[in-house]
């Protein structure tokens, strides 16, 4: 039976401890030299034989760079013109997917992701790129119990490792460290997850060909039109 590698055990600890200060997108990229490989591969087949995920992470097709003067000449109303408002009311960076795309490749330079196959090295640094975009379209707050119901909503529609992280570390950390933290992070988590998997599958979907499109209509498309939950 797989177990869970001792040295990276440590780390784990030290995101449960303090995730701001020892993010899951370190631990996440330091897991898989010492992952086991058939959990590895149980993850690769998750996206690979999915019917709808599939044959978009096949095609490894990444977005240009955001450009904010582009999206804000989006008509009111569209999903462009709602990415480019949610960017600057909470003074994001349009930049977030190339900063990740960075970290990872110096992991990858240091020779740690040798054993993350490529159709889950291309989800991750995919998934960077939608990041904000799923934000708009499901509605949930760029805030700590917006974030973590993101995370289940992704790990509602596919098993993905650095999802599934987020809510072990957060679980973990709220359990024994922040009880505080219980009934609003499991809020947000099982809203997340029932709304992820009531909805149709938005992940890798290149939703940057949509901007010019109504966001309602992108929303009732995906079965996202549903009440979410607040920030509490």
């Amino acid at each position: 039976m797989p177990t869970l590698d001792r040295r990276f055990a440590e780390k784990f600890l030290a995101a449960i401890d303090d995730y701001e200060a020892y993010g899951v997108h370190e631990l996440f990229n330091e897991w898989w030299a010492t992952a086991p490989k058939d959990v590895i591969e149980k993850y690769a087949a998750a996206i690979e034989t999915h019917p709808e995920q599939g044959p978009l992470a096949a095609q490894r097709w990444f977005a240009p760079p955001p450009n904010l003067d582009s999206l804000e000449k989006c008509a009111p109303g569209t999903l462009g013109a709602a990415y480019w408002r949610f960017i600057l009311e909470n003074k994001l960076s349009e930049q977030l997917a190339a900063g990740y795309r960075s970290m990872h490749e110096q992991f990858k330079g240091a020779k740690k992701l040798e054993r993350m196959p490529g159709v889950l090295q291309y989800k991750v640094l995919r998934g960077y790129q939608t990041h904000d975009i799923h934000h708009v379209l499901t509605g949930y707050a760029p805030d700590p119990i917006g974030e973590i119901s993101l995370q289940a909503f992704g790990l509602a529609q596919n098993n993905f490792p650095y999802a599934g992280m987020w809510m072990a570390v957060v679980t973990a950390h709220m359990t024994f460290i922040n009880p505080d933290l219980i009934q609003p992070a499991l809020d947000g988590i099982s809203d997340g997850w029932r709304f992820g998997r009531a909805a149709k599958n938005i992940q890798l979907v290149r939703f940057e060909d949509e901007f010019d499109r109504p966001l309602q209509d992108i929303q009732a498309e995906f079965g996202l039109t549903r009440k979410r939950l607040q920030a509490a």
